[in-house]
């Protein structure tokens, strides 16, 4: 199993950017797929943006597109999220996950993923 910690998040204004790394410990980190979600107060986990485990293949969610941008870096068994043109309706908790599969439902991503803690990331108006 690969342990995940998430580092940055912050508060960041409206238009702005961050880019959030996911550190992996364990030498499986390249077998894996990554992901990100995120939640907001109220609201339900969501899917953000996944990365095979090459990198070749991503997916994202359809509001995140052209906006945010997920890479990996397997060398330093790192995934990153790269958040440009920030919006108040961005701001959550991000987490990280990695899992077996690329293409995984919520379930899936939920009960057999490994998750690392979540990050707040703030976009002020």
């Amino acid at each position: 199993q690969v342990q995940l910690v998430v580092v940055g998040g912050g508060l960041v204004q409206a238009g702005g950017s961050l880019r959030l790394p996911c550190a992996a410990s364990g030498r499986t980190f390249s077998s894996y797929a990554m992901g990100w979600f995120r939640e907001a107060p109220g609201k339900e986990r969501e899917f953000v943006a996944a990365i095979s485990w090459r990198g070749k293949q991503t997916l994202y969610a359809d509001s995140m597109k052209g906006r945010f941008t997920i890479s990996r870096d397997n060398a330093k068994n790192t995934m990153y999220l790269q958040m440009n043109s920030l919006k108040p309706e961005d701001t959550a908790v991000y987490y990280c996950a990695a899992l077996f599969k690329l293409k995984a439902t919520m379930e899936e991503w939920a009960n057999l993923g490994s998750w690392g803690q979540g990050t707040q990331v703030t976009v002020s108006s």
